[in-house]
């Protein structure tokens, strides 16, 4: 017997995209997809990833050097998979997390 998948429901955004979710999440893909940054260490990352940097005022590399790895894998949203680049945006400026 197969595990049952999540049932997705049909949902639309504020902006009237059409998407289907299979949980409570009330982020829009296409309104996601869209404010991606450009040209910046957050444009490296997946969406879950930005957005727990961005919940928390972490928005520039100066203000991520001054965070330890731990701090950063943390926060909700935010896997080690991440970490990598992170790193290495952060030593492309000079910078690097902060030590424990």
């Amino acid at each position: 017997m197969e595990p049952s998948l999540p049932k997705k429901s049909n949902r639309v955004c504020e902006n009237g995209h059409r998407y289907y979710k299979s949980s409570d999440c009330p982020t829009c893909p296409v309104c996601e997809a869209l404010r991606k940054p450009e040209n910046v260490f957050l444009s490296l990352l997946a969406a879950p990833a930005r957005r727990a940097l961005e919940n928390n005022g972490v928005t520039t590399l100066q203000k991520l050097s001054r965070c330890t790895e731990k701090e950063i894998l943390s926060l909700h949203g935010m896997g080690p998979g991440s970490i990598p680049k992170l790193k290495k945006a952060l030593s492309e400026k000079g910078l690097s997390f902060k030590n424990s």
